[in-house]
């Protein structure tokens, strides 16, 4: 354990933040949850809030009593096993805490799953996982219908945007989605519908089945979630979180945090999905012990599906990624506003551009505050202590979290110096499912490798240089190269393939391919037409460039460091062409 002396940033923690972390509080998530839900019983935990304003939410209580009734019907009626993997697959909504909890409560493993995935990344995913079950919104029925035959999965609960409404909303949701707005597809395959697993659920519990039960041989080392990601290269690999590492986060993320907090009052706009590893720890997690409310919006694109509840609710806090914060201030009706009941506002998921940080707050008035987390950390490995920020820095470690910067020899190197952040601390997580040599790779005596290039400066606040050698953000989603440039490789007119990043304004970067052609007359848009057939529309290589040749070494291996600047030449060029804004630009 290292001593106080080697963690010069917890000086600059608030007075009451103790330096460490402490024993963890809880023996699993499910106490947390019932102890939360007993505390703040009778105040709101939840809203759903569309794009006509907020309909509908649930109690602390209402969260705790459907979770049990939906881990009842999990163990009791479905037939999970403990250590059961189950995806999760939907936007929020007020069915997600539910789910996720009633999981939790089960002694399963959870798996979170982007709804917009494309059948090849859901397929992949479900099988990588060993997930034998599913929950899924029926917005994206027809693609569920044709992964199932090509996994594991044996139980389908289907859930809607509508569930837990009060009925007459309820009704009137489903029916303007239906026949309406034709959004709701048919569904072709067995399954149950998320109110009938929980009245099933509730009928066993009401017959005596107790969902104490199912948590009694949780540990901290039992895993509760299984988090995708590229980590730092290649195909997504799901990170192994325990109910420890949830739980040491949570615990980290309130020791910052909750000086600043007035606990049971805060509402929280959450309007990144809660599937993404931040949103999930520090909107759903950290806030429900906190005892705050979630305002969830399924969907934050368009903007406008915010200005309903961001103008009527009393936000207090919100959580964003730069490109959010940048695009609500091209809004008129959000530069509009006065009468802001926001106390502040917190960062992730990719780097908080300055100027953006400084325009919002003379927007809102209010402070922003950045962090930084990897999923392998669950997320949260530092942040700005809330009384004492630095704009251009990521802040400082959590409590009991603690950092080395060390040069290609894996040396430590000087306060100041530049080096690739290590990090040790009870947050990080297991390994990689069913990947040793992933693991190995990243864990280093308990040491996680993050590829990430920072510094530390003398008062301990972490300065992040330059990203993952290879890694693409788009607008706080992860994309890895290798992914993309494996789909384009399939495509019958392409001969060779090398995929790098662009910075761009709008979504922090841009997906760049460089195309050699078999077939002369493959075009950009026939490209990125195949690609949409495989991968996430953030995937989708915004600009395709078409080369003779691609520069590699001498073991022939594609050198994307050397067409960054080609990549960078094109976009540019691309833009000034259009009288678009080039990249670095205020405007």
């Amino acid at each position: 354990m290292p001593t106080p002396a080697a963690r010069p940033w917890t000086r600059f923690y608030h007075p009451s933040t103790e330096a460490d972390l402490g024993p963890l509080k809880w023996p699993h998530m499910p106490a947390a949850i019932r102890e939360a839900a007993a505390t703040y019983r009778e105040q709101p935990a939840f809203t759903l809030g569309l794009a006509n304003g907020s309909q509908g939410g649930l109690t602390f209580g209402d969260v705790d009593r459907l979770s049990d009734a939906f881990a009842a019907y999990l163990r009791e009626e479905a037939g999970f096993s403990p250590g059961d993997r189950i995806a999760i697959q939907m936007p929020n909504c007020l069915a997600y805490p539910v789910a996720v909890f009633g999981a939790l409560k089960a002694g399963l493993v959870m798996v979170n799953t982007n709804p917009l995935y494309t059948t090849t990344e859901m397929i992949h995913q479900f099988s990588d996982s060993g997930a034998v079950g599913l929950i899924a919104i029926d917005l994206f029925a027809p693609k569920v219908a044709e992964v199932l035959p090509k996994t594991s999965i044996k139980t389908v609960i289907v859930v809607t945007i509508a569930d837990l409404l009060p009925p007459f909303k309820r009704t009137l949701i489903r029916f303007v989605q239906k026949y309406v707005k034709k959004m709701v597809p048919p569904i072709a395959f067995a399954h149950t519908t998320f109110t009938r697993a929980l009245a099933q659920g509730a009928d066993r519990v009401a017959a005596g089945a107790d969902p104490r039960l199912y948590a009694e041989p949780l540990t901290h080392q039992s895993i509760a979630a299984l988090q995708y990601t590229g980590g730092t290269t290649g195909v997504a690999k799901g990170a192994v979180l325990s109910h420890g590492n949830l739980m040491a986060n949570v615990m980290q993320g309130l020791a910052m945090w909750r000086p600043f907090l007035h606990l049971g009052q805060e509402v929280m706009l959450t309007a990144l999905p809660l599937y993404h590893i931040f949103a999930f720890t520090a909107n759903l997690m950290i806030f429900f012990v906190a005892g705050g409310r979630n305002v969830l919006v399924p969907s934050p694109r368009p903007l406008s599906n915010l200005k309903a509840v961001m103008t009527r609710e009393p936000i207090t806090w919100f959580t964003g990624v730069n490109t959010l914060f940048a695009a609500l201030m091209h809004e008129a009706w959000f530069l509009e506003k006065k009468d802001w009941t926001l106390r502040g506002s917190v960062a992730g998921g990719m780097a908080l551009v300055p100027v953006i940080g400084e325009r919002w707050e003379q927007t809102t008035k209010t402070p922003i505050y950045q962090g930084y987390g990897l999923t392998e950390t669950s997320p949260v490995a530092t942040l700005n202590p809330f009384h004492r920020p630095k704009r251009e820095a990521i802040g400082v470690p959590v409590p009991g979290t603690d950092v080395r910067f060390v040069d290609a020899s894996n040396n430590d190197v000087a306060t100041g110096e530049v080096g690739e952040l290590w990090i040790k601390g009870p947050q990080v997580m297991q390994g990689y499912w069913q990947r040793p040599d992933e693991t190995a790779r990243v864990l280093r005596d308990g040491w996680l490798a993050t590829g990430d290039i920072a510094r530390m400066d003398e008062d301990g606040y972490i300065q992040i240089v330059d990203r993952k050698k290879d890694m693409i953000l788009v607008s706080g989603f992860n994309v890895y190269p290798n992914e993309v440039e494996a789909v384009i490789a399939e495509h019958a007119g392409v001969a060779d393939v090398a995929v790098v990043g662009v910075p761009d304004d709008e979504t922090g970067e841009i997906v760049l391919a460089f195309v050699v052609k078999k077939d002369p007359s493959l075009t950009e848009e026939a490209v990125r037409q195949h690609c949409r057939q495989s991968l996430t529309g953030y995937k989708v290589p915004r600009m395709v460039v078409f080369r003779t040749d691609l520069p590699k070494s001498n073991v022939g291996k594609v050198l994307r460091k050397d067409l960054r600047d080609d990549a960078l030449k094109a976009f540019l060029a691309k833009k000034s062409g259009s009288g678009l804004r080039a990249p670095g630009g205020n405007g």
